[in-house]
């Protein structure tokens, strides 16, 4: 039987969740997910969790932060100050933001805290910090 191994492009359903049981990502009701193993293509931890899999195998990957989006960095969370940011962009705690950096980059941010005077930005991954769970099914190696 043929197992998964860097460099095969895998073709798999997935199903992931964080500690709480929240489903953050699903490729249920679509096409399975196609990525080149060991290509650097997904993240780290689900990676090394898929290597070794058959057609037809189901496995549960759990993926700590340091393999995932890492972990939470306290200092990008940045204050903007609220005058600065329109009035027709919504600033409520725990949307998410495009902002261009002064190097031209757009970057997600996501709100975390309003005062009158400033927004908080958080410029870290949403899952920074969490730790990852993967119900996956390998359903082709091409």
């Amino acid at each position: 039987m043929t197992q998964a191994k860097p460099g095969d492009t895998l073709h798999m359903h997935y199903k992931g969740t964080l500690d709480d049981g929240t489903v953050f990502d699903s490729s249920e009701g679509r096409d399975p997910l196609t990525f080149e193993l060991g290509a650097g293509q997904i993240i780290p931890g689900l990676d090394a969790g898929v290597t070794g899999m058959a057609v037809g195998e189901k496995r549960s990957v759990r993926v700590e932060p340091a393999e995932a989006y890492g972990e939470h960095q306290p200092d990008r969370v940045q204050a903007v100050e609220r005058a600065s940011i329109p009035a027709d962009i919504p600033t409520e705690p725990g949307t998410q933001l495009q902002v261009q950096t002064a190097q031209g980059q757009v970057m997600p941010v996501t709100v975390v805290e309003v005062t009158e005077e400033h927004v908080m930005l958080d410029t870290n991954h949403p899952l920074a910090g969490k730790a990852l769970t993967f119900d996956v099914e390998l359903v082709e190696i091409a």
